[in-house]
């Protein structure tokens, strides 16, 4: 608990930083390894092993979506290490800002989900190149207020597009999953297949979704914040939301049950090309992270999922359970992959949301 309290008040000061500045705000620690993160992942308790080792944590420096990370390293910011999601990794490799990966260096690469390492192009390429480590993984799902909201007027996605919910509804400023939750609710599982006619129903529906919207959240802690102080009562959320939203004593549920289902996406870690800082720390911190124990605080305080299928394999089966991983073939049965858009499509995705959020 005093972890995610932790984790909630520096999330909020470099939020609230962030939205006043483009500039990165850094965490300093080891000038030798510096890792260019979501703002939260510093937790100690991902890394142990790397603290043991080198008696101080790597230096974090954080952005606030992946589109905002992309413009930077392309404008020459340094990094060695940077954590996208899967929809990001094509795009970053493509643009020449990765360097491969030795996996001889990373123990329990072979012990990677192979259902994660299939996902086409990402963790390998045809040529057997590894570019990616996944490690976090989980979903982004109905979240209600159960105090305010009957359950029966959530069994659909299109419950956020519902005029009874005007003003009352939250979605993440962030394209991808906005469009997750508009293909989902279209009936389209797969994006990458999406037809010039889906992409206008997908729009169309994000624009009924927004007469709707009290707030677009930025990270976990703002969406937190709004469901337990009741400023919305009905969000697209990450999983975490709900577990930190319970941890806080309120009567937020997640659905992962919807007609339409859920959003899976998956992170990870990638290195930069021509990184400053030292590739032994590099590696050291990537070994952290994949360490099989590391994977009971993913599940237990952040209700999200390790790549890594032995640290899994020794999380409590309540605890899996409880954060709905105990049946990984049901918990995919209804999900849309987040995986890369090929790049025009993502274009018009990044340009229509714009207009939908202003109103257009």
């Amino acid at each position: 608990m005093k972890t995610l309290i932790r984790h909630l008040t520096l999330t909020l000061a470099l939020t609230s930083a962030l939205a006043a500045s483009a500039i990165t705000i850094a965490v300093a620690q080891d000038s030798d390894l510096t890792i260019f993160d979501w703002a939260g992942y510093e937790d100690p308790s991902f890394h142990p092993k790397y603290a043991a080792t080198h008696e101080t944590a790597p230096t974090f420096t954080f952005f606030g979506d992946e589109d905002e990370a992309f413009q930077k390293l392309r404008s020459g910011f340094k990094a060695d290490l940077g954590h996208p999601c899967s929809q990001s990794v094509v795009k970053w490799r493509e643009a020449g800002l990765l360097q491969p990966l030795d996996t001889s260096r990373i123990a329990g690469w072979n012990d990677l989900l192979p259902g994660i390492m299939a996902m086409k192009d990402l963790a390998t390429t045809p040529d057997g190149k590894a570019w990616f480590m996944p490690w976090d993984w989980g979903d982004t799902q109905l979240t209600y207020n159960s105090e305010k909201v009957d359950e029966k007027d959530v069994e659909s996605l299109k419950a956020f597009a519902d005029p009874k919910f005007k003003g009352r509804v939250s979605i993440g400023d962030n394209v991808d999953d906005a469009y997750a939750l508009a293909s989902l609710a279209i009936g389209l599982k797969d994006w990458t297949q999406m037809t010039d006619d889906q992409f206008k129903q997908a729009s169309d529906f994000l624009r009924q979704v927004h007469k709707n919207v009290r707030l677009y959240w930025t990270d976990t802690t703002n969406i937190v914040q709004a469901l337990s102080g009741g400023e919305v009562d009905l969000a697209w959320a990450w999983n975490d939301a709900t577990v930190q939203s319970a941890l806080a004593g309120a009567p937020i549920k997640g659905k992962k049950d919807t007609k339409e289902g859920i959003s899976t996406w998956v992170c990870g870690y990638v290195m930069f090309k021509d990184a400053p800082g030292s590739k032994d720390k590099a590696y050291d911190y990537l070994n952290a992270v994949n360490d099989p124990e590391v994977a009971k605080v993913l599940v237990g305080d952040w209700g999200y999922g390790q790549a890594n299928a032995k640290g899994m394999a020794g999380v409590d089966p309540a605890v899996l359970k409880a954060k709905g991983y105990d049946d990984i073939g049901k918990f995919v049965d209804k999900t849309l992959f987040q995986s890369p858009v090929p790049p025009n499509l993502k274009q018009k995705m990044i340009a229509e949301f714009e207009k939908i959020k202003a109103g257009y």
